[in-house]
């Protein structure tokens, strides 16, 4: 994708954004050649090759430099679209992939009580993630408010997940961190 011109990277990734799948009528041809090579073959489903996910894993590789335009270019499309392709972008499971610098930096600036709600709901691996790079009188301190936390609601949690995911994409905006694998964000 970083190879085309951006008016023709920006194109792609709007039509792979709104591609759904492939009609059932589309198929029709394609489903009596494969009923003649495979016997019994006559149930070809409607698949898919698009989609908001599948557009966010294509930006996700591109790396921040890239990944601003083609967001506002399809921002200027359709906001809604761009706002679900930023959602599947980074989730907060996806915190994990940072390195430990990185996630050093996030806990500066992320308040306790909202890291406590956060993690709440985050996978047991990413929990530790953040405890391991915290000072072991924080980490116990955590743990122990992780544990007398009763439990919450899912919308409670899933809203501190994104502002600490707000706070991780402005430090990459800020160049602090790296959040994305694009070839431009390679280490040498």
């Amino acid at each position: 994708m970083k190879f085309f011109v951006e008016r023709q990277r920006n194109e792609v990734m709007l039509r792979v954004a709104t591609m759904e799948g492939i009609q059932p009528s589309a198929l029709k041809d394609l489903n009596e050649v494969l009923f003649k090579v495979l016997a019994g073959g006559d149930k070809v489903r409607k698949s898919s090759l698009g989609g908001v996910k599948t557009a966010a894993e294509m930006i996700n590789l591109m790396g921040t430099v890239l990944e601003g335009t083609v967001i506002e270019s399809i921002r200027n499309h359709d906001p809604d679209l761009a706002q679900k392709i930023m959602d599947k972008m980074f989730v907060f499971d996806d915190v994990n992939k940072l390195d430990d610098k990185a996630i050093q930096l996030v806990l500066k600036e992320v308040a306790s009580d909202a890291l406590v709600v956060a993690l709440k709901g985050a996978q047991p691996e990413l929990k530790e993630k953040f405890l391991a790079n915290m000072s072991s009188r924080a980490a116990e301190t955590l743990r122990e408010d992780l544990e007398s936390r009763g439990p919450m609601r899912l919308s409670e949690v899933e809203a501190q997940q994104k502002e600490i995911l707000k706070t991780v994409r402005r430090l990459a905006d800020e160049g602090q961190i790296v959040i994305g694998g694009g070839a431009e964000d390679e280490m040498v």
